[in-house]
């Protein structure tokens, strides 16, 4: 199954309120959301059968459509039931779900202000992001040559498509090099995120992490962070510079594909997964899982 092609595959997908055979859920070549970047999306998991935060999720797709100047023409209820829905069509417990929603063909051109809105939904099966084997370990990340743009310059709080053109650059130059990932700054010079998770560091039992005023401030990232304090963790929201990478001795990445992954290298400098890491993946792990309802 992961390695065919998505396009071939079999099922069912939510398309503008139906759910449509698989194969048959596509889109025209002059749809403006292809030529201009008008798209926005979510990356979504389930757990046994339930979609973590799932509210959460389609509050933030509806955001990020939002900043990208389009309303998505459906209510948060009706979104959140066709997600549930279609797991139960796919008949899947653990799952990755991806909403998108796009401008469509009615008008070419930079305006399209009259273009019809569309959303669709997909479910699969997705297990870990990285190599099982090499994320226990530690996975080793590159850096990246492009770094994520001013916030004056593009909607950096919107999860838009455009915005993930340069981490797949990215990615893709890293992999090359042999790393899993890529480390990015921002137009700043600081550490930013990687291509698609948030970064932590810990040192002296303390987590740093950078200030999400450049990037998506994840949804994985706001729950680890919340669990860390749950802990008696502390938490340190800053500017982070790249020189101080080697005064760290842990680092990891978050976010719902990567869920707590430990970080071995960035570029040369190595980390130890330790105790701070250890703990907030296996809590992360823990508060995804469906929680039993107490008795009365």
């Amino acid at each position: 199954m992961a390695s065919e092609p998505f396009d071939k595959r079999s099922g069912w997908i939510w398309y503008d309120g139906a759910f449509v055979p698989w194969q048959d859920a596509q889109v025209h070549v002059l749809t403006h959301g292809l030529h201009y970047g008008s798209c926005v999306f979510e990356g979504e998991r389930a757990y046994g059968g339930e979609i973590f935060k799932l509210d959460e999720h389609t509050a933030r797709l509806k955001h990020s459509a939002e900043l990208l100047d389009f309303e998505i023409p459906y209510g948060t209820d009706e979104i959140n039931a066709a997600c549930r829905e279609l797991l139960v069509r796919q008949k899947l417990n653990d799952a990755y779900l991806r909403p998108v929603a796009w401008r469509g063909s009615d008008m070419m051109g930079v305006s399209a202000q009259h273009n019809q809105i569309h959303l669709a939904i997909a479910a699969w099966e997705w297990p870990s992001y990285f190599d099982p084997a090499q994320r226990l370990k530690g996975i080793r990340i590159g850096m990246a040559k492009y770094r994520r743009p001013d916030p004056m310059t593009a909607p950096s709080t919107s999860k838009a498509a455009g915005l993930y053109m340069i981490c797949t650059i990215s990615k893709h130059a890293a992999e090359r090099e042999g790393f899993a990932d890529a480390l990015m700054l921002d137009w700043r010079g600081r550490v930013a995120e990687c291509t698609g998770a948030n970064v932590f560091f810990a040192k002296d039992g303390v987590i740093h992490t950078p200030d999400a005023d450049a990037f998506l401030n994840g949804i994985t990232r706001q729950t680890v962070i919340a669990l860390a304090k749950r802990r008696g963790i502390e938490v340190v929201e800053r500017a982070i510079m790249p020189e101080e990478l080697p005064s760290f001795d842990e680092c990891f990445i978050t976010g719902t594909a990567a869920e707590v992954t430990p970080v071995a290298e960035i570029a040369g400098q190595h980390f130890q997964p330790g105790p701070v890491t250890k703990t907030l993946l296996e809590d992360y792990m823990s508060e995804v899982q469906p929680k039993k309802a107490e008795a009365a």
